[in-house]
């Protein structure tokens, strides 16, 4: 069983930053694969950044990429998401999702653990 908790989240103008942080539970952490999702009002979930359990391997969708920054810290058991340069089109609840295998995963359909999400509103 892995418990996920986010925080970090906000309101923000355009162009500015937040780092959001997701906390671990779980013995086995370091053998997943993390990853960060989010969902718009009127929108499905979609697939922010993931990276596997080294965190030597990273996927971005192309709405954020040169933008957002995942990471993660196996000894912490934490993963982050910086997020610059930030858009109103970013504004959604994101959610951090656990894989129970050590690969990046995409579809959200691939991860078998989340948090109850925070929200992110970027104001223009």
């Amino acid at each position: 069983q892995v418990q996920l908790v986010e925080s970090g989240g906000g309101l923000v103008q355009a162009g500015g930053s937040l780092r959001l942080s997701c906390a671990a539970s779980g013995r086995t952490f370091r053998s997943y694969a993390m990853g960060w999702f989010r969902q718009a009002p009127g929108k499905e979930r979609e697939s922010v950044a993931t990276i596997n359990w080294s965190g030597a391997t990273t996927y971005y969708a192309d709405s954020v990429k040169g933008r957002f920054t995942i990471s993660r810290d196996n000894v912490k058991e934490m993963v982050y998401l910086q997020m610059n340069s930030l858009k109103p089109e970013d504004t959604a609840i994101y959610y951090c999702a656990a894989r129970t295998v050590p690969d990046v995963g995409v579809p959200g359909a691939d991860y078998d653990y989340w948090g109850p999400g925070t929200q992110v509103s970027v104001s223009s």
